[in-house]
Formats: structure tokens, sequence, C-alpha cells
């Protein structure tokens, strides 16, 4: 959508701080209703020192961030100092080694190739869409079905509800945002805040069945039944659902910061 990646930076935070309470609320409401075990005070680590210790990896999101967000940095510059300070980090705690490294940039050639003809298709299937002005033909769609901006939005994000259980995170933002966001903008969406929802809203598909990729990989790690999991993930997912929804409803939740560095350019 051409957005700033720094904007969308910043709108991230608060959203993923509410998530992150509303999520430590209801794990809260389980601990004491399934009377979970409580670690006595002995077996706490000291906090100053497994601060410091863990500081070495608590740099890395703001070496990202910072970097970005002051303009010290381009988001690709960003990324490869840290890149950097996370092989310092590695060599810190002494879990790194040279074949790990190795076996590491071997992954990140595999990725990338990945991620490039991933880019290519939807490019490819961008210019067709817009030579077929498929934008405009969802456009007139919309306002044949008398759907407002509001309406319009509450669609898009059950889609992308249903297209987050069964699709990769890449896939779905690369072939519907291209097709779908520009309609909303067109309404009056601001992009930053549109980006954070859209972003949000997938990652929900996450632990959402019939595909879960993180539920599958927990199923996996422990042993346990895939579906015993899904069952056990719904109340989470209803809250991520619920915390949509107050997004949705509340633009400046995810617009209050950007505008406070003055990177937001919509409404």
């Amino acid at each position: 959508m051409g957005t700033s990646v720094s904007a969308l930076f910043l709108a991230g935070i608060v959203p993923g701080l509410l998530l992150a309470a509303a999520l430590m609320a209801l794990n809260t409401v389980y601990a004491r209703t399934q009377n979970h075990p409580k670690l006595a005070k002995a077996d706490l680590p000291p906090l100053l020192p497994t601060f410091f210790h863990a500081l070495p990896a608590l740099a890395l999101p703001a070496i990202i961030l910072g970097g970005i967000v002051f303009g010290l940095t381009t988001p690709t510059e960003a990324a490869a100092v840290a890149v950097f300070a996370a092989v310092g980090a590695g060599w810190f705690y002494d879990g790194l080694t040279w074949r790990s490294i190795l076996e590491g940039l071997k992954r990140t050639a595999t990725l990338s190739g990945s991620i490039f003809l991933l880019v290519s298709a939807v490019s490819a299937l961008g210019h067709l869409g817009a030579l077929e002005r498929v934008p405009e033909m969802i456009s007139d769609a919309v306002t044949g079905m008398g759907l407002g901006p509001v309406g319009y939005m509450l669609a898009l994000n059950v889609l992308f509800l249903f297209a987050g259980m069964v699709l990769d995170i890449p896939v779905a933002l690369a072939l519907l945002v291209p097709l779908l966001a520009p309609v909303a903008i067109a309404q009056g969406a601001d992009p930053v805040h549109l980006g954070i929802v859209l972003c949000f809203n997938l990652c929900i598909g996450l632990v959402s069945p019939p595909v879960g990729g993180c539920l599958l990989v927990v199923s996996t790690v422990t042993g346990i039944s895939y579906w015993r999991l899904a069952r056990a993930v719904i109340p989470f997912v209803l809250v991520e659902i619920a915390v949509l929804a107050l997004l949705i409803a509340v633009p400046d939740i995810s617009l209050a910061l950007p505008r406070a560095f003055g990177l937001t350019v919509g409404g």
C-alpha cells in the first residue's frame, strides 16, 4: 500500500501491548479457576542479574525500532545492524558456532528465494488485476451492495479472518491486500490503521483451525492432539477477535503514536 514502515512499526506497539494485556488477563482467569501450579518465591530468579543477562537479546528490538523510528537507519539497514548485533549476542551466550551461522545463512538463502518467487508471482497477479480493473470491479460491487466504509471494513475483516485460517500470512497479504485494500482507502480508511488491522487479523489465523500454524508446531513438539489444542485455544481466539474489533472501532489506538511522530498521512 506504499505505507511507511516506520509508521507501521509505531502503530503496532499499542495494539500489541493491548493484546498482551488481554491474553494475560485470560491466562490469570484460567490459572485461578483451574488451580495451576505456582512458583515458590525461592524458585524465582533474581531480577537484576537476570535482566542484565538478558540485555543483549532485549537490545535487538530497540536497535531495530529505534534506528527506524528516529531516522538513523532504513528498514534494510536496521535489519543488517540487527543481524550483527544478534551474532554478538549469540557469542555472548556461548550458544553460537560457525556451523550454526552457516546453517542460518543456508536457511536465509532458501527463505529469500521463496519470498522472491512469491513476490514475482504476486506482482504478475497484481499487474493482471490492474489490467482487468479488478479493484474497480470490487469497488463497484461494494457500491452496488450498499456497503459504506464501516460495512466494507467489517466485510473485509471477516474475509481476512477466513483467509488467515487456510493461507500463510505472507501469501494472504500478497494476494488480497492489492485487490481489497485500495477500496477501503478510497472510502477514507487510513492506510496505517488498515495495515495494522489486517496484519493483526491474519495473525489470529496462526492459532485458528483448520490449519493454525502455531497449533501444528505445538502439537508436533508436545505430542498433544491437534484438535485438543484447537478446542483449548478457542477462548483465546475469541479474545483476539474482541481486541481486533476494538482496534477497528477506535483507530486512534493504532494511530496515536505514528501521529505523535508525524508519520501518518491519512485521516
